[in-house]
C-alpha cells in the first residue's frame, strides 16, 4: 500500500496504485538512463523493453520522472516517449524542491528515484550502476550524492555495482562507513558495472531471489533506515572485455586531465569516451547489466 504520509505531490500511475493496493510486486526504474544514458531512438526501445521484462516476471514497472513539476511514479507510453525525446534536466534528490516549485521536467538519477520510490511505498529499485567516490577524491572531494541518500532510504537497490570509472575500493569503504549493507548476488566479488567483477570482495552473498528477500525482511524487521544494495554482476559473456576496458579507461583519464575537465563534468566525459573508443561495446555491456538487474529486481519483489 502507498504510505499514509506520502506527499500528495508524488503521483502514482493507475497501474502502480492498483498494484500496491492489491499487494502485487512493484519495481522502481530510473529515467536518467532513458534521457541521458542511451542514444535516441534506442533509449525508448530499451525503456519499453525494461518495463516488459518487469511485467513478464509478474510485477508492475514504475518508471519514475518529474514532468511539469510533478513527480510521477509510473509512466504511460506517451510520458515515456516524452522522457526519451525531450531535452530534460537531470535531477538528483537535492534538485526536487526546485523542480517542483518551478514546474520543471527532469529525469531522475539514482538518488532522486530511490527517494521518490520509497516515499511512494515501493521496496525494490533496479538500476545500472551507482555513483560513488571519484578517483583522486583526496584532491577533489568529489563524491556522488547517491551514497548519503542511500544511507537514509530503506529500499533494495539492485545494481551492477558502481560505475567502473570511479574509485571502487573507496566507494565500498564509504558504504561501510555509512552503514549501507552490500550483498553480492551469486558472487563473492563486487561487480564492476561493465565488468563482472571489480576484483573487490563482498562480505555477504545471496544466491536466490528468496534469499535476497529474506535479507530485506530482516532489514525491515530491524527498522534499519539505509538501503540494501544487491550487487548483481553482468554475465561474463556480455561484459566489456576487461583489457579493453582498462586500456580505454586509462586513456580517457589521461584525456580528461589534459583537457582540465573536473567536477561533475568528469563522469559524462569518461562514459562518452568509453562508448566512442570501445565502438559501442561499453554501451552494450551497460544495457546487458540493466536487463539483468531488472529481471532480478522483479524476482526479488515477487519473493517479498
Amino acid at each position: 500500500m502507498p504510505r499514509d504520509d506520502a506527499p500528495e505531490a508524488v503521483h502514482l500511475s493507475e497501474e502502480v496504485r492498483t498494484g500496491l493496493e492489491e499487494g502485487r510486486p512493484v519495481v522502481a526504474l530510473e529515467s536518467t538512463i532513458i534521457s541521458h544514458g542511451l542514444p535516441r531512438p534506442r533509449n525508448l526501445r530499451v525503456a519499453l523493453e525494461l518495463e516488459h521484462l518487469v511485467r513478464a516476471a509478474g510485477a508492475v514497472p514504475a518508471t519514475i520522472a518529474v514532468l511539469d513539476g510533478l513527480p510521477r511514479v509510473g509512466l504511460d507510453k506517451g510520458q515515456l516517449e516524452r522522457v526519451a525525446n525531450d531535452d530534460l534536466r537531470k535531477l538528483g534528490h537535492r534538485d526536487l524542491p526546485m523542480a517542483l516549485a518551478t514546474g520543471t521536467s527532469g529525469a531522475t538519477t539514482v538518488s532522486a528515484t530511490a527517494y521518490l520510490a520509497e516515499r511512494a511505498g515501493l521496496r525494490v529499485f533496479a538500476t545500472g550502476g551507482l555513483g560513488g567516490v571519484h578517483r583522486e577524491w583526496d584532491r577533489t572531494q568529489d563524491e556522488s550524492a547517491d551514497l548519503r541518500l542511500l544511507a537514509t532510504t530503506p529500499i533494495a537497490v539492485v545494481c551492477a555495482g558502481v560505475k567502473s570509472i570511479l574509485d571502487v575500493p573507496a566507494t565500498l569503504q564509504r558504504l561501510e562507513t555509512l552503514g549501507v549493507p552490500v550483498v553480492g548476488y551469486g558472487t563473492d566479488h563486487f561487480p564492476g558495472f561493465y565488468l563482472s567483477s571489480s576484483g573487490e570482495p563482498v562480505d555477504w552473498t545471496v544466491r536466490t531471489p528468496q534469499e535476497a528477500a529474506d535479507v530485506l525482511r530482516a532489514h525491515r524487521a530491524l527498522a534499519l533506515r539505509s538501503a540494501v544494495i544487491v550487487a548483481n554482476p553482468v554475465p561474463q559473456a556480455e561484459q566489456l572485455d576487461p583489457r579493453l576496458h582498462d586500456d580505454v579507461l586509462a586513456a580517457g583519464l589521461a584525456a580528461c586531465r589534459a583537457a582540465n575537465i573536473t567536477g561533475q563534468a568528469v563522469t559524462p566525459f569518461l562514459l562518452t569516451y568509453l562508448v566512442e573508443h570501445t565502438d559501442g561495446a561499453s554501451l552494450e555491456a551497460n544495457v546487458a547489466a540493466v536487463r539483468g538487474n531488472v529481471r532480478l529486481a522483479a524476482d526479488i519483489a515477487a519473493a517479498l
